[in-house]
């Protein structure tokens, strides 16, 4: 057969099977139909360098996808041309000897769609890139030969090929049309250059996305940020307010800048993936993303801000990992000034961090220095995360937002609106914590032990893969401009100085709110967390193995038809699977029992499946409260359910980030009416009248372990209430309120409950105070004291109904302390201040 060859083509077989020893390339898209190729016009590939490897590569790969070949004849209409392909650096080195200018192939086709009106050519970009992938590199020799943005030579692509050509990624743009840009009339010269320039652009692109923008020294960095007018503005404030030289002040910007910005490198990217392979390898089972296509499909043209949630340092770690594997450039990430020690700062600094202070109190030059770098590093394309809660949340339920960073970010964007600035959200989950057992002991009261991410780590060679799979999904993507459409329409045409208006902490605040319910909107339902909404509602955390999976399916039918957002993901293990997972990790035990298995889960255990029972409780919050107010028995029209509902609902959307306003609550509170009544939790009597099933029956079992899985949040509530009314208005200070109800939860807990930590929890009374004040239900006298009237009396009187007889006297039996034992608490917390 090889003498039909010619001698070219014979050639082009020799290489490309050498060259397939061992080159392994990963294609994008994996379906070659999404680039909806019209196969009746001429197809012509654009590769950016001029190299031979990458044409023989992208050769081979469009034969295997069954695509038109760039070494093959193209032809259509008037259009007939040796080659399929050309490269737009020609004057780059490679092969054969480089040239400078235009690509002639380009022109010819251009000057023949002129001539031709029936005529289209279709121009596909291919990016290639080598050394994206390295999960199988051995040295950092290899590191170093990796695709940066320094040109490189025939030599250099050489040892690139050879050290690299198993981590190969091949990305087919989607075809530009020669037709469309002709039809402008701009005349052959000037189709030309914008081609060109349109192609220039998407390569930049796509290599942005791979390996992050062409961004110069550490240095120059500095010298750009020391040279910005606001900086020098803060330099010659801090020289006169601290009576300082000018000299001075400009050194401690220099170091500020120093201590702030990040020293980007690629090569550490790729010594630290290889690393995070291993540590995911021994760690977990797997780790399953959804919807990381939008990602790719966001990052052109826009400017990416993620905020994860965060509950656990594996979260710095993860998002960045991804990321990268997948093709996506790793984030800046902003990293507590902490984490700057030595050794570990220089290396996080390479791997894209960049550090911030606690506070920037009292140092109005480090506050603008810091400005302008983030400013700089969005201006520039580079995305950027960081954690809206703060810190990681000890409780599994999200923690109220931090808006410093939004501030400084959406200052940022108002300087410069050019690029659209855009915020992901990201829900991360996991089936079993590494911090756990810290994180239990925190809330029981103990000192705060010093963790970090390196500590954790130091002790993953004793640990393999006992922490099941981790879980990601990305939320629904917020548009900073629409935000600040909602709330200022006007906002393009003003100016912010020193005092910044009430629209723009409004437009922070939104924001902020919009991003938390955006993360609990994507939230993953893994098996450990069905098991923790169903164990943690039974009475000794023990259930009889059939109903556990009854149970289980209930919960998924809720979250699947519950309309709380089409980004929510549950597991499709069905409720056996489900339960076999839980007993894998050791988070449940199966007892015997000739007359049925009973599933169960130590107090210890219990203690931390409340977490993953928080990271998804707002899922099934507002179907809880409905089973709650018909548990006791009572008749309700659809109205008074309405009514009960929205009594308590803006404490809970306050805690649990929930995503409907109070006043248009009313269709969402229906669809669950609906919904527990197609389920046989409620019977339909007629008129809009709604009872429970008659007790002793499976239904009504189901409908009251429902019930339960929020009995803990409304117990607080109505303790919280209590004591209020107990005290009296005018009686207490927010700060003394909220160390009574935490030291009360306590003894509740003690006398009647598991004793889980996260029951008294003090950052979840400090919110509540907060959104009763918010709500109007209390107010402040001059002397700071809480003062309330009948309002707050009738939100009591309400979370009392809710609540089971029982609960309600256990709660009234534990605050109705006397007055000394008030008093001296109340005395203790003055003297300790907590």
């Amino acid at each position: 057969m090889l003498k039909f060859l010619g001698l070219e083509q014979l050639f082009s077989l020799l290489f490309r099977r050498l060259l397939y020893v061992w080159v392994r390339p990963k294609v994008l898209p994996l379906d070659p139909a999404s680039l909806e190729l019209d196969l009746s016009q001429p197809v012509c590939y654009v590769l950016h360098q001029r190299f031979l490897s990458n044409l023989l590569v992208l050769e081979t790969e469009t034969q295997r996808l069954g695509l038109p070949r760039p070494l093959s004849a193209m032809s259509g209409g008037s259009v007939f041309e040796k080659r399929s392909f050309f490269f737009l650096n020609r004057g780059e080195g490679g092969w054969p000897r480089p040239r400078p200018g235009y690509s002639p192939r380009l022109s010819r086709l251009i000057g023949k769609v002129e001539r031709d009106p029936a005529l289209d050519v279709q121009i596909v970009p291919v990016t290639i890139l080598w050394g994206r992938a390295p999960d199988k590199q051995d040295s950092i020799f290899k590191l170093l030969f990796a695709d940066g943005w320094a040109n490189t030579g025939r030599l250099s692509q050489f040892f690139t090929v050879l050290l690299h050509g198993r981590q190969a990624m091949i990305k087919f743009g989607r075809p530009v049309s020669v037709r469309e840009m002709v039809d402008e009339k701009l005349g052959p010269a000037r189709t030309l250059r914008k081609a060109g320039r349109l192609l220039r652009v998407h390569f930049r692109r796509q290599r942005e996305q791979a390996i992050g923008p062409d961004l110069s020294h550490r240095r120059t960095q500095v010298d750009l940020i020391l040279n910005a007018p606001d900086v020098r503005q803060a330099i010659l404030d801090e020289s006169a307010t601290k009576q300082i030289s000018l000299e001075r002040a400009q050194a401690n910007a220099h170091k500020f800048a120093m201590e702030i910005a990040a020293d980007y490198s690629h090569s550490t990217i790729r010594i630290f993936d290889r690393f995070l392979n291993w540590l995911w390898n021994r760690l977990y089972d797997g780790v399953e993303i959804s919807r990381l296509d939008e990602v790719a499909a966001l990052a052109h043209g826009h400017e990416i801000v993620y905020v994860p949630s965060h509950r656990s340092h594996i979260d710095y770690l993860l998002m960045s990992y991804l990321l990268y594997r997948n093709g996506l450039l790793p984030p800046h990430i902003a990293a507590g000034a902490n984490l700057n020690l030595p050794v570990v700062g220089p290396f996080l600094r390479r791997s894209g961090a960049f550090f911030l202070r606690r506070s920037f109190k009292g140092e109005p030059l480090y506050a603008a220095v810091f400005n302008e770098y983030l400013h700089m590093m969005i201006s520039r394309g580079f995305p950027i995360e960081y954690f809206i809660e703060g810190g990681r949340s000890r409780t599994g339920r999200l923690l109220p937002p931090k808006a410093g960073m939004l501030a400084m970010t959406t200052m940022s964007y108002l300087r410069d609106t050019r690029r659209p600035l855009l915020f992901l959200p990201v829900y991360i989950g996991y089936e079993k914590l590494m911090e756990g057992g810290s994180y239990v002991a925190e809330l029981s009261g103990r000192p705060k032990r010093k963790e970090s991410l390196f500590g954790l780590l130091a002790t993953v060679r004793q640990i393999k893969k006992t922490f099941g799979k981790v879980y990601v999904n990305f939320g629904e993507p917020i548009l900073l401009s629409n935000v600040l459409d909602s709330v200022h329409e006007n906002w393009r045409g003003e100016t912010i100085g020193e005092q910044r208006p009430k629209w723009f902490t409004d437009s922070v605040d939104t924001l902020a709110n919009r991003i938390v319910t955006h993360i609990n909107g994507a939230a993953v339902v893994n098996p450990i967390n069905l098991l923790a909404l169903v164990l943690l509602s039974t009475p000794k955390h023990s259930i009889d193995a059939s109903r556990l999976a009854q149970q289980i399916r209930l919960f998924q039918k809720l979250i699947d038809g519950g309309g709380y957002s089409q980004r929510v993901e549950r597991t499709a293990h069905a409720p056996d699977a489900v339960i076999a997972h839980g007993e894998a990790l050791r988070l449940i035990e199966r007892v015997k029992h000739p007359l049925g298995d009973v599933l169960r889960t130590s107090s210890d255990q219990a203690i931390l499946l409340a977490y993953f029972r928080n990271n998804v409780l707002h899922l099934v919050a507002l179907p809880a409260i409905v089973a709650c107010l018909f548990v006791s028995g009572e008749k309700l029209s659809q109205q008074e359910v309405i009514a009960g509902v929205r009594t308590i609902y803006p404490f809970l959307r306050s805690e649990l980030f929930l995503p409907w306003a109070t006043d248009g609550l009313e269709p969402t509170v229906l669809h669950v009416i609906d919904t527990l009544a197609e389920m046989g939790l409620l019977r339909h009597r007629g008129e809009g009248v709604y009872v429970a099933p008659p007790l002793l029956t499976p239904e009504y079992s189901q409908l009251d372990l429902l019930g339960q899985t929020l009995r803990h949040t409304l117990e607080r509530y109505f303790m919280a209430i209590s004591v209020l009314i107990q005290q009296g208005s005018s009686t207490l200070e927010p700060r003394k309120l909220e160390a009574l109800c935490h030291l009360l939860a306590q003894r509740l807990s003690l006398l009647f409950e598991s004793g889980s930590p996260d029951f008294f929890d003090k950052t979840v009374f400090r919110n509540f105070i907060d959104t009763l004040r918010e709500s109007g239900m209390v107010t402040l006298d001059e002397a700071g004291k809480i003062c309330f009237g009948e309002q707050l009396t009738h939100a009591g009187n309400q979370a009392q109904r809710i609540l089971p007889a029982e609960v309600r006297q256990a709660v009234l039996d534990t605050t109705g302390l006397d007055e000394a034992a008030v008093a001296a608490a109340l005395a203790e917390i003055d003297k300790t201040g907590r």
